[in-house]
């Protein structure tokens, strides 16, 4: 029996390519003991439980980036944490360290180390974050979700996904999808999503230029997330508003083109499934979600538009313009297949098994 300790967490970007791998090697390995390194502050200490995995937590522990009283005192927590990791591997008989990136990486990367283990890390932004980078030199073993990403020894594997969206058939499923959000299934659909939490400027354009988008021949279906300010609902006809949406692929199933952030998990599902887009890059951070959809942007797959330029102006002046020239939207789709795929998840298993010396048979 293998025992896995997958480390990661804070946010969606990290927790859910690690549910991802964890699922899968719960399904292909029953016998498998998965644990989860984490914090109690992240995403993690509320999905990781729901889904039905034992979550261990360590002390938050982010990277001083200025001299002050949290430096000097961050060796000495980094050394406490590193052993409270090095604890686990031993009392838990850890075969592997499988790493995400967030707070907990760093600790979990030196303790693999310090323990003598084999480690395994997953980038997923274009970017690659600090402990990713610290770690991919304890490792051979790096897989990226994006090519260009530049750290030592990245091969491309894709981003993990779940289950559910790798094995979408969107035509089969866009007979379900129209009906489930009330969308006539003789118009195109516009998916507009901001994320779980929400875009703002995405939400305040759109909800601001929808008459012009429904009078371009176009439905919309809003996924607005839960953000303070609410969208008002017009109850116009051809403007579905959802807060939240627990069926995600099947709005995914009933999209012509999308407009939304650019997270690696909504790039890596958008290309996969050859799905157009419009990405608003979230402007706050080192700018890792401009690089994240560079790829599907150079192949004519996407464009990019910056948060402060996304307005009703360019609503009006480009986005409608667009939406009439059916022809290039379906050009556009089919350049974004030949970018994306959706078999990250047991790529980045076959890189856990390299580390472990072994091939087991995947399970599609």
């Amino acid at each position: 029996m293998t025992t896995y300790l997958l480390a990661g967490g804070g946010t969606a970007g990290h927790v859910n390519p690690l549910l991802a791998v964890a699922e899968r090697i719960r399904v292909r390995e029953p016998e498998a003991e998965i644990l989860v390194l984490g914090t109690e502050e992240g995403l993690e200490a509320r999905l990781v439980p729901e889904r039905g995995f034992e979550l261990l937590t360590i002390a938050k522990l982010p990277f001083p980036r200025r001299p002050n009283r949290a430096a000097l005192k961050f060796p000495a927590r980094l050394r406490a944490a590193i052993d409270e990791v090095v604890a686990i591997i031993a009392d838990r008989e850890v075969d592997v360290v499988v790493g995400f990136g967030g707070y907990v990486a760093a600790p979990a990367y030196l303790g693999a180390r310090k323990a003598k283990i084999p480690l395994v890390i997953h980038e997923a932004n274009s970017r690659p974050g600090i402990a990713n980078r610290l770690g991919s030199f304890f490792t051979p073993f790096v897989g990226t979700a994006f090519d260009r990403t530049p750290i030592r020894g990245g091969v491309v594997v894709g981003m993990p996904l779940r289950a559910e969206i790798e094995t979408l058939n969107r035509f089969a499923a866009r007979s379900e999808a129209d009906p489930f959000f009330g969308l006539d299934p003789e118009k195109p659909t516009l998916l507009v999503t901001g994320g779980s939490s929400g875009a703002k400027r995405i939400n305040d354009t759109i909800s601001s230029s929808i008459t012009r988008i429904v009078g371009a021949g176009w439905q919309v279906l809003h996924i607005t997330g839960e953000y303070r300010d609410a969208v008002d609902d017009p109850q116009l006809a051809g403007y579905v508003v959802v807060k939240y949406c627990d069926r995600m692929e099947l709005a995914l199933a009933a999209a012509d083109l999308a407009i939304a952030r650019a997270g690696t998990s909504t790039v890596a599902e958008l290309t996969g499934l050859g799905i157009p887009a419009i990405y608003v890059p979230y402007p706050v951070g080192n700018g890792e979600q401009k690089y994240n959809a560079r790829t599907a942007v150079d192949a004519g797959a996407a464009i990019l538009v910056d948060d402060s330029e996304f307005l009703p102006q360019w609503v009006g002046s480009e986005l409608v313009p667009m939406l009439r020239r059916r022809a290039l939207i379906a050009d556009m789709a089919a350049r974004a297949s030949t970018v994306g795929s959706l078999d990250g998840t047991d790529r980045m298993l076959e890189l856990v098994d390299l580390a472990l010396g072994r091939a087991l048979p995947l399970t599609s």
